[in-house]
């Protein structure tokens, strides 16, 4: 099959085998943000890394993967969508491996944010490449597989991590990478249109900014854990954050080709999807950093048990989404929203019942999985009510920057569960105080969202028939 892809009448081989290329490609990228949730404790063990290691063997993934996600897609817009998405599949592919093979906390940590730069240049160029070569219907169906990707990925995920750790070792979740990523470089440039760049500017000081300060935050709350909020470790990196923020805002505002515009970031439906994207992914990436580490390093279950429980979990997110794409149309996002946030601070909240006397099984594992049915909604209300009150030409930075805060929120949100968590872990440590204060936190914070969502969140339901799945779009 042949489809004309350009108004020069280039035409490209495949079609739905290149979606299937493409998807593997991406479902690679979002297994990774739930697969090393499982094997923590046996990295840290092998490893010899205490928490604030850890934390950021997670979070150096998702937040370079965020920082860069929008140069990325401007990179794939100036440089050409294949040459981008070769370029950041190959990098993410060599990043697997060096992962797989560390020795070392630094060298394990180095490699997850080399995988984050390749997915933030891999992510984007490859939706660029789809909406090139399907047209009409077929763009729609095409988005809406690789849309069920995301919820796939991050569902198997926890999976895969159980039985991979248990299996051969940790070092296999990213080993696992290698095979599949070679052979998807091998076949893609077979299958995909070599489309030219474009012209441009690209605002890579805009893009480092805002990572860097990012890192600043999210290392300035991993530090509090230990050294109190009120310690210069703590404040230091909190202030430089702050600078680093607010002379990105500069630098956006001056910039030619500014990497996030600012009367599109000052518009509110892009501030409610920000808000609501930070918020949803923040919670459950902590949430399943809180009950990995609970369940294996207070309760003592393997990693195949864990990564089972929490299988459960990661599908009420898909369903809770495909819920919520049927909801907003309806209803309007601010009421899914507001109800969303409050399922998912009651599931939390069950999840504080935690305790030696009590089963994981009748207290962890039904609150999260009710928590995560009010966590899928989220995502879509929050692509769904960014994208359908944006003017037409703001569409593609509005959906970067969603999907930036996507990957920004997970890390702030392991950050602040391993700062609030870190009594329970410190070495010698007896009880589970710290852990059941972490669940706390989630339950309090998404209770504030919702009474937040009910002021913020546009009113009314989406015009147009845009539906968002989360990540991806």
């Amino acid at each position: 099959m042949e489809i004309d892809v350009s108004r020069g009448g280039v035409r490209a081989p495949g079609g739905w085998g290149v979606l299937v290329l493409l998807c593997l490609a991406q479902f690679m990228l979002i297994v990774d943000i739930t697969v090393v949730q499982v094997a923590l404790p046996s990295i840290g063990a092998d490893l010899a890394l205490g928490r604030e290691a850890l934390t950021w063997v997670v979070t150096a993934y998702t937040l370079c993967f965020g920082g860069l996600m929008v140069l990325g897609g401007r990179l794939a817009d100036v440089l050409g969508a294949r040459r981008t998405l070769l370029a950041g599949l190959a990098l993410f592919t060599a990043a697997s491996l060096l992962c797989g093979l560390s020795g070392s906390g630094a060298t394990l940590i180095a490699g997850r944010a080399l995988q984050g730069v390749g997915a933030a240049l891999l992510s984007p160029a490859a939706l660029a490449v789809i909406t090139t070569v399907f047209h009409g219907a077929r763009r729609g169906r095409a988005l809406g597989v690789w849309a069920a990707v995301g919820g796939s990925g991050a569902a198997l995920g926890v999976l895969l991590g159980g039985l991979l750790t248990a299996g051969p070792g940790w070092a296999w979740v990213f080993v696992v990478n290698v095979p599949v990523g070679l052979l998807v470089l091998a076949a893609l440039p077979a299958v995909t249109p070599a489309v030219p760049g474009r012209a441009g500017r690209v605002d890579v000081p805009g893009a480092l900014l805002v990572t860097v300060a990012t890192g600043l935050l999210v290392y300035g709350v991993v530090t509090a854990g230990e050294a109190g909020w009120g310690a210069a470790a703590t404040l230091l990196p909190l202030a430089g954050a702050v600078l680093l923020y607010a002379l990105f805002a500069a630098v956006q505002r001056t910039a030619r080709a500014p990497l996030m515009r600012a009367a599109t970031l000052a518009r509110r439906p892009v501030i409610s999807g920000m808000f609501l994207m930070l918020t949803a992914t923040g919670l459950m990436l902590g949430l399943f950093f809180i009950g990995s580490l609970y369940l294996q390093h207070a309760r003592g279950f393997g990693a195949l048990e864990t990564g089972l429980l929490f299988l459960p979990v990661a599908l009420a997110i898909t369903i809770g989404a495909q819920a919520g794409g049927h909801l907003v149309p309806r209803l309007g996002g601010r009421p899914v929203a507001v109800a969303a946030f409050a399922l998912t601070a009651a599931g939390a909240a069950w999840m504080t019942m935690i305790s030696p006397e009590t089963s994981p099984y009748a207290t962890l594992l039904p609150g999260f999985t009710l928590a995560a049915l009010g966590i899928g909604p989220l995502f879509v209300t929050a692509t769904t009510t960014t994208m359908a009150n944006v003017p037409p030409g703001e569409n593609g930075v509005a959906s970067g920057v969603i999907n930036t805060f996507h990957e920004l929120g997970g890390s702030i949100g392991v950050a602040v569960a391993s700062a609030v968590v870190a009594p329970s872990l410190a070495p010698g440590a007896a009880g589970i105080g710290g852990f059941v204060s972490g669940l706390t936190v989630c339950a309090v914070t998404a209770g504030v969202a919702a009474l937040v969502s009910l002021r913020l969140v546009p009113p009314g339901r989406p015009s147009g028939a845009f539906v968002g799945h989360g990540h991806g779009h």
